[in-house]
């Protein structure tokens, strides 16, 4: 079986007319976002036969990420647009319900408690079912200074999570600064998530906690050499008791939307097959045609399968048994 653990809500064009209007209204009004069963199944439509065009069998839909305005005020507008956003997804996942489930935005609003996302969190795993959530880890988009995930800011979040038993995706939402696209705002926060949560002790906090970092982990997998310099180094704050670093970024999972070949062979390389997660976000930003190939960049079960150094069982792990075991909620049968 093939789940794509990473991807995204196929949302009619009149919801982000929706988002357009919460914007517009500066939180006075929230109104409905009026979508109707048919203009919803024509959208999941369309999904499930890109899916069936790539092979992929199960995908986990999360909101779309540059559109979750997390650094918008006043919050409220925040709360409606990403309680919108799992209601949709909940209601494709009835659609299609052993192709798709549901991975929840969170309303972690920029300067605000990230106690007050949990509600959302406990609605859309007890009452529409979703096993996972998606994490921003910049609320204020650039515009301020989010704390790192190793902050105390976050231990709610990672207790609820655990008390929960479902993980978190790590990926960044928009980008306000002026300096970066949302794109590459992408890779730095997933970056600064890996180092903040290593360089903590999250994890001995949490012991049940499971974090996936997006986009194959960033920038960090293909930088190692500093951060296991750095790691080994007294004189940069390094482990005092000398755990490589490779050994400490196995504490992570990482998906594979990497739209490149040797870029997936060093992520399997260097973490191991077992922390990674078959994953596409396709459709996305992935899908545009490989003029080498002739194939989407975002097409990558094929490039997965052609590699000779991967075992049956590392595929396996890869394609299904990973995902199952990060998101035991996630019940759809073979």
């Amino acid at each position: 079986m093939i789940i794509d653990s990473h991807a995204h809500l196929v949302a009619p064009p009149a919801f982000y007319g929706y988002r357009a209007n919460l914007l517009a209204s500066g939180g006075y009004y929230k109104g409905n976002p009026g979508i109707s069963d048919e203009a919803l199944a024509a959208s999941a439509a369309s999904n499930v036969k890109t899916m069936d065009s790539v092979g992929t069998d199960v995908q986990l839909l999360c909101p779309r990420p540059f559109h979750q305005m997390q650094s918008e005020k006043p919050d409220r507008v925040v709360h409606w647009w990403i309680e919108a956003n799992n209601d949709l997804i909940a209601r494709t996942v009835a659609m299609h319900p052993t192709r798709f489930a549901g991975v929840a935005g969170l309303p972690v609003c920029a300067g605000s408690p990230v106690t007050e996302a949990l509600p959302e969190l406990d609605r859309a795993v007890n009452e529409l079912g979703f096993v996972g959530v998606s994490l921003n880890p910049d609320p204020y988009e650039g515009r301020g200074d989010s704390p790192a995930l190793d902050d105390e800011y976050w231990y709610p979040l990672w207790e609820r999570m655990v008390e929960l038993d479902v993980p978190a995706l790590i990926h960044s939402s928009g980008c306000n600064n002026g300096r970066e696209s949302y794109s590459e705002h992408f890779v730095t926060e997933e970056s600064i998530a890996i180092l903040g949560l290593l360089r903590g002790d999250v994890f001995a906090r949490f012991p049940g906690l499971r974090i996936i970092v997006s986009h194959g982990g960033g920038s960090v997998p293909y930088q190692i050499g500093r951060w296991q310099a750095e790691a080994l180094s007294p004189n940069l704050g390094g482990d005092p008791n000398g755990t490589r670093f490779e050994v400490r970024l196995r504490q992570l999972y990482f998906d594979t939307v990497l739209h490149n070949p040797l870029s997936l062979e060093l992520l399997f390389k260097t973490v191991g097959a077992d922390r990674c997660l078959f994953g596409t976000e396709k459709p996305g930003s992935g899908s545009a045609i490989n003029p080498d190939t002739g194939a989407s960049f975002d097409d990558l079960k094929p490039v997965i399968e052609a590699m000779d150094f991967l075992s049956g069982s590392d595929r396996e792990a890869i394609f299904e048994t990973n995902a199952r075991t990060v998101f035991p909620r996630l019940k759809i049968s073979g």
